[in-house]
């Protein structure tokens, strides 16, 4: 049994399915992510051994440590919260205002994370995040040679696609979310008023007990003389006789015989 006074049930405008589905495209491209870096750090942490194994001393294991447990700290934790993305995108498909807002925080940081790793593997790759040389370490250019020698080939312009790709559809997704027909889907309806129902308490009003029923409820005697309803007591349906009256008092007027009953009358005379 539906409730009438119940909000009418929304329905999802087309911004916020496909905003869910870039949010979880962006999960996607986050899990290929940790893949291809759980398939490449080895290979990495080695190079920088190899490239820092002349200076001075635990420069080596320090340095390529360092960039090992970042390499997979970071993978890990953008995975996560691309994760928590999959999770907001349910909740706004079922119009969660609080999950709309928590999206586009979360979503901000994802884009400052992820475009800032674009940015720095474009400005010097591997290298540029090793700075500048110092003492008898090697140079930046000479660790980006000795990586891009090492990695495969598709490494590169795979991992600039799918950042570039996730930067793009993760953008994309929050825009969708400001629209006005996804704040229209997101504002919290205002229950329609529904008009009381006979017999019945008005909304927000406790029925009073004992007060009778109005006319034309069930169990509220009806006028005499309807159909299917007993004739109140004293007044008979039409066409019946009525009910008989007090007896008569005697001495009064209605009592008396007619005059040719009294005692000592003359009959009339007959012709």
């Amino acid at each position: 049994m539906v409730d009438p006074h119940s909000p009418p049930a929304r329905s999802r405008p087309s911004v916020v399915t496909i905003s869910s589905y870039l949010l979880i495209l962006f999960a996607v491209i986050q899990v290929i992510n940790l893949i291809i870096t759980l398939a490449t750090i080895g290979t990495i942490r080695d190079v920088l051994r190899d490239a820092y194994s002349g200076t001075s001393a635990n420069a080596a294991s320090t340095v390529a440590d360092v960039t090992f447990a970042i390499g997979i700290g970071s993978a890990i934790f953008v995975l996560l919260l691309a994760i928590g993305l999959v999770v907001l995108a349910m909740l706004n498909n079922r119009g969660k205002n609080g999950s709309r807002i928590t999206t586009w925080v979360l979503g901000g940081i994802l884009i400052c994370c992820t475009g800032g790793s674009l940015i720095s593997g474009a400005a010097g790759g591997f290298g540029g995040g090793t700075g500048s040389t110092s003492g008898d370490g090697p140079s930046a250019d000479e660790i980006q040679s000795r990586l891009d020698a090492a990695l495969p080939g598709w490494f590169t312009p795979v991992s600039t696609l799918l950042g570039v790709i996730g930067v793009l559809a993760l953008l994309a997704a929050l825009i969708l979310l400001a629209l006005p027909k996804a704040n229209e889907f997101f504002r919290k309806p205002q229950a329609g008023w529904e008009p009381p129902v006979p017999g019945g308490a008005y909304p927000g009003y406790p029925q009073t007990p004992g007060y009778p029923q109005t006319s034309g409820e069930p169990g509220y005697p009806q006028p005499s003389g309807e159909p299917g309803y007993p004739p109140t007591q004293g007044y008979p349906p039409p066409g019946q006789p009525g009910p008989a009256g007090p007896p008569p008092v005697p001495g009064q007027a209605g009592d008396q015989p007619p005059p040719s009953d009294r005692p000592g009358s003359t009959p009339p005379p007959v012709s």
